[in-house]
C-alpha cells in the first residue's frame, strides 16, 4: 500500500522538495495546505502562491484554510496520512494537528539547526556573513524549530551571494535532501539526532522598518544587509525628505574620510558613502516612482552634492542567541 504524505507550504523555495518527495516510489501525496490565495502586486489581482499554484496544475487534493483549527485537524486524521511534510507554509502547527499523522511532520528548514531557528534563516546567514549554510530535515515538535534532525545538507555561501540567488540554491538542496533522506523517515528507520540547545540562535521575521540602513555601522555590515534584505524590504536611506532604494553595493576597507553618512564621493563607478568604519560603495540606485538603475545614470537625474550628510537609522539585529518575541507578519 502506497505511503500517504501531505505537503505543507507558500513559498517557491520548497518546490523542489515537494516534487521529490512526491516521485517517491510507492508514495502518495493525499492532500497539499497552502496559503490562501490574495491580493497582490500594484493591481491587487488575487493570486496563488507558488506551491497552491503547483497543486492545481498537478492536480492535487488543495487545502488553504486561513487558519488551521479542530475541523483541519480532524480533516487531517480522515486523511490517514503517514507523514506531514512542511516548508516554508507559514502557519504554527498545534497538537492535534501534530499527532495527526502516523509519523508525524517533518520540516526541511533553511538553516544548519541549531543555528538560525525561525523565520529567515537565509537572510539571517547574509546578514551574519557566515561562509556555509545549508538544509536542515528536522522532526517538528512544538518548540520553534528545535526538533531532533534526521539529516543535514551544507553549501557554501558564495562571494557577492544575495538573497534571492542563495534561496533558490537552498531550495534545491532541499529537493536533492527529501530524495535521499524521506524514505527513511517513511520507513521509520532515520536516526533523528537531538539538537544542541546551547548553539541555538533566532533569526526573527522582517518588516518594511528594516530596509533603512545606519551609516553609523561598518560598511562591512551594510553590505551584507543589503544582500540579505534585497527583493523586500530591501535597503534604503533618506535625502532631503525622499527615501532612495539601493540595489547594488559594497564596502571598501579604508579609513572613512568623513563623518558616518558624509557623501564622500558620486560618479559613474558609485556613491561613496562614509561609514563608521570603511566606506560603502553604492552602484545602483532608486527613487521614488522610478526604475533601478546604476549610479552613473541615478546621477544624471538625481545630483547628489558631495558633502551631503545622508540620514541614518535604527538597524535591529535580525539574529540572536535568545528567542525574539512574536510579532503580527508584516
Amino acid at each position: 500500500m502506497p505511503r500517504r504524505l501531505v505537503l505543507l507550504g507558500s513559498d517557491e523555495i520548497a518546490l523542489p522538495a515537494f516534487a521529490a518527495a512526491r516521485a517517491l516510489p510507492d508514495t502518495e501525496v493525499v492532500a497539499v495546505y497552502s496559503q490562501p490565495d490574495r491580493p497582490a502586486g500594484r493591481g491587487q489581482e488575487v493570486r496563488s502562491n507558488p506551491v497552491a499554484a503547483w497543486a492545481r496544475v498537478e492536480g492535487l487534493n488543495l487545502l488553504q484554510p486561513e487558519k488551521l483549527e479542530a475541523a483541519d485537524a480532524a480533516q487531517l486524521v480522515a486523511l490517514r496520512a503517514d507523514l506531514g511534510v512542511v516548508m516554508a507554509y507559514g502557519q504554527l502547527l498545534k497538537e492535534d494537528f501534530l499527532a495527526a499523522p502516523r509519523l508525524g511532520f517533518v520540516n526541511f528548514h533553511g538553516s544548519l539547526l541549531p543555528a538560525l531557528r525561525g523565520a529567515t534563516p537565509v537572510e539571517g546567514a547574509l546578514a551574519l556573513g557566515l561562509v556555509e549554510t545549508g538544509v536542515s530535515l528536522q522532526q517538528i515538535v512544538r518548540k520553534l524549530d528545535a526538533g531532533p534532525i534526521h539529516a543535514a545538507v551544507r553549501t557554501v555561501v558564495r562571494p557577492g551571494e544575495g538573497r534571492v540567488a542563495l534561496r533558490a540554491r537552498l531550495g534545491v538542496l532541499a529537493g536533492e535532501l527529501a530524495a535521499g533522506a524521506l524514505p527513511a523517515v517513511l520507513a521509520g528507520t532515520s536516526p533523528a539526532i537531538p539538537q544542541d540547545e546551547t548553539q541555538a540562535t533566532f533569526a526573527r521575521r522582517l518588516a518594511r522598518e528594516d530596509a533603512p540602513l545606519d551609516f553609523r555601522q561598518p560598511a562591512s555590515t551594510l553590505s551584507r544587509r543589503i544582500l540579505a534584505v534585497a527583493g523586500w524590504p530591501g535597503s534604503t536611506f533618506g535625502h532631503c525628505g525622499v527615501s532612495l532604494k539601493i540595489g547594488a553595493a559594497y564596502a571598501e576597507d579604508i579609513a572613512a574620510p568623513a563623518s558616518p553618512g558624509t557623501l564622500v564621493a558620486a560618479d559613474r563607478t558609485g556613491v561613496r558613502i562614509a561609514c563608521g568604519q570603511g566606506v560603502l560603495v553604492v552602484t545602483q540606485l532608486q527613487r521614488p516612482g522610478g526604475k533601478m538603475l546604476s549610479a552613473g545614470e541615478f546621477l544624471a537625474g538625481y545630483p547628489l552634492a558631495l558633502g551631503e550628510s545622508l540620514d541614518s537609522a535604527e538597524m535591529p539585529a535580525f539574529v540572536s542567541d535568545q528567542p525574539f518575541p512574536r510579532v503580527p507578519k508584516a
